[in-house]
């Protein structure tokens, strides 16, 4: 038997079969003398409108379309990818519906003034668990190189407090300090430190703020005390404390209550320690520097003003308003980025923050102050480009504000750009710098390449800042 006539029966048997359809791309052309042929076109359009039928019933009955259209189509495997891609799509949803009712709760909850509190201060982040601040050698400071006490606050309560002696006087009176009382001390001016300080008429005395979140004790701040007195091991004494709320420190801190706690302790250096104002500078790092601003502004209002030797800034914020709109999770994922998107409703947002911070302003008001009194002052802020809680272009923004301030006629943020652009120093990979010097002030803007938001707390940069600014200070007197 021929292979052509084996098909051709068996496609003869084939279509006998009852009840058997073939595939619609195996089926033969049906001739013109069948029915469904060219002849019978009435049959064709009954046969397609049969078909339109059934496959719309599928869609009723829960048959897939392509099961009763194109039958060859469709397939068990086809049916279990279909599956899957339908879980991924609901776990999917499920999970983005989740995370939006989230971050809604958190944006409601950014609302409230108790919420506001923990996430601008972060007090309740001490970062010295299970470590004991009255035994400071735990921090890795020599013994009775360091005494704790406390400070009683104009606005009720005690500040905890820690006085740093300089490395060089420590080593010139060690004796006498290992054989002094140790730990907390009730009375401090009882104790040897604080003669140390008292009664040397050189000694300098630098008054730290510290950033948000932890203690005294906390992160690079105790290598940040070394590098602050690390200029003149001899003479430089640090006064360190914990705002309220933070650490030892009771209470809750707001800006008011922060700021009342920061003069009560430059209240102390000036009245207890009897320290005069011109052996006093301030240092504040992040969340410290508008404390630090905040307080330079205090005293360069009273009757009579009161000027200190200077303020440096380290990683400074413009306001907490606008450090909300930049601050970014370790630089990479903005956490209002999706609200700024949209800026009525962002700004509305905006509207319920209650501590605001606005070193902008204060530093603006602090250098009026002293221009128009004919007082001399010195600020210089220190930024590192690679800071990924504080973006560097805060800085540029405040030491922009402070030269207007010092200008009669003022000058714009474009006018100054091109003045820099002239005048700034570039040291490579150390940064750039730049000097804005009045008859009065002097002002000082420098970036750095690298040193992180803690770690440049510790680099030799802070040691002669420090140093300078004591050294620009003596030179006007």
């Amino acid at each position: 038997m021929s292979r052509l006539s084996f098909v051709g029966r068996g496609r003869k048997r084939r279509q006998e079969e009852p009840g058997r359809q073939l595939p619609i791309g195996n089926r033969p052309s049906p001739r013109a003398d069948e029915p469904g042929g060219t002849h019978s076109a009435c049959n064709l359009d009954s046969t397609l409108t049969e078909r339109l039928h059934k496959s719309t019933t599928s869609i009723v009955d829960g048959t897939p379309f392509a099961a009763r259209a194109v039958p060859h189509l469709y397939r068990t495997g086809n049916i279990r990818y279909l599956k899957m891609f339908m879980q991924v799509v609901k776990y999917a949803s499920i999970t983005v519906g989740s995370l939006a009712t989230l971050y809604l709760g958190f944006l409601g909850l950014l609302t409230t003034s108790w919420f506001q509190a923990h996430v601008v201060y972060l007090h309740a982040v001490q970062m010295t668990w299970f470590k004991d601040l009255n035994f400071p050698e735990i921090f890795g400071f020599l013994h009775n190189q360091v005494t704790p006490f406390e400070i009683l606050s104009s606005g009720g309560g005690s500040i905890y407090a820690w006085h740093v002696l300089p490395v060089e006087v420590y080593r010139r009176n060690e004796q006498d300090l290992l054989q002094d009382a140790s730990g907390f001390a009730l009375d401090v001016t009882t104790r040897k430190s604080f003669s140390l300080l008292q009664d040397d008429p050189e000694a300098l005395l630098i008054i730290h703020f510290h950033g948000a979140g932890g203690t005294v004790g906390s992160g690079y701040r105790c290598p940040n005390y070394r590098a602050l007195s690390a200029g003149k091991p001899d003479k430089i004494h640090v006064l360190t404390f914990d705002y309220r709320g933070f650490g030892r420190s009771k209470g809750v801190p707001t800006e008011r209550s922060v700021t009342i706690d920061a003069i009560s302790v430059v209240e102390w250096a000036l009245h207890v320690a009897k320290i005069p104002p011109s052996r006093i500078l301030m240092y504040g790092q992040s969340l410290g520097t508008a404390v630090n601003i905040a307080i330079a502004e205090h005293y360069a209002q009273q009757e009579p003003p009161i000027t200190f030797v200077g303020h440096v800034l380290t990683a400074p914020f413009v306001d907490v308003p606008t450090l909300v709109s930049t601050y970014s999770v370790a630089g990479t994922v903005p956490i209002l980025g999706p609200v700024a998107k949209f800026p009525a409703v962002f700004n509305y947002l905006r509207t319920f923050i209650q501590d605001k911070w606005s070193t902008r302003d204060r530093i603006a008001s602090y250098v009026k102050a002293n221009e128009a009194h004919e007082l001399p002052y010195q600020i210089t802020i220190l930024h590192a480009e690679d800071d990924y809680d504080i973006p560097w272009t805060h800085t540029p923004q405040l030491f922009w504000h402070a030269v207007n301030a010092s200008q009669v006629q003022g000058i714009t943020y474009a006018e100054l750009d091109q003045v820099k652009s002239k005048s700034k120093v570039d040291l490579g990979h150390a940064g750039t710098v730049v000097e804005w010097r009045t008859e009065h002030g002097v002002l000082r803007e420098e970036i750095l390449k690298h040193g992180l938001h803690d770690v440049i707390m510790g680099n030799p940069i802070i040691s002669l800042a420090v140093l300078r600014m004591f050294e620009v200070y003596a030179n006007r007197i």
